[in-house]
């Protein structure tokens, strides 16, 4: 069986998502702050009509940070709870995955946050992230009210 995936960037590590969580991928837009979210939550964002928190993968993955710019992305894509915007550094593009590619992330690391799986290529590694497992109860929660209060 294969899945596929969508493959991004953060700096010069390759992160996917699975096809099926990603609703579509636009530029990057102003993003308005939003008082009292998780701090990995940047603000929000208006995508067609819908107003979405702006995660930072870079934040979740205790990545540098750096300034977000015009040709950055957001993946838009949608947990079991809420449709959330990511922001990347760009989107690569969706990759066929047999499932003799996937390796179990416990297999290699006991305690791999937020990590699926590990997609073995020819040109490296890709890690695939559990899009449920980004915002913990305790954000998801405080994300809630924050938006409510805006």
């Amino acid at each position: 069986m294969t899945d596929q995936y969508v493959v991004f960037m953060l700096g010069d590590q390759r992160y996917a998502l699975r096809l099926s969580a990603v609703d579509r991928v636009v530029r990057m837009v102003q993003i308005t702050l939003l008082r009292k979210a998780p701090d990995v939550v940047l603000g929000v964002v208006n995508v067609q009509g819908c107003v979405l928190p702006v995660i930072s993968l870079r934040r979740r993955f205790r990545l540098p940070e750096r300034e977000l710019g015009l040709n950055d992305q957001l993946v838009v894509a949608h947990t079991a709870r809420r449709t959330v915007a990511l922001a990347v550094d760009a989107v690569t593009g969706v990759v066929d995955c047999p499932g003799r590619e996937l390796v179990a992330p416990q297999s290699i690391v006991a305690a791999a946050e937020n990590l699926a799986g590990i997609i073995k290529r020819e040109d490296g590694l890709i890690l695939v992230h559990d899009l449920d497992a980004f915002l913990s109860q305790e954000e998801e929660n405080f994300l809630g009210r924050a938006l409510e209060a805006s």
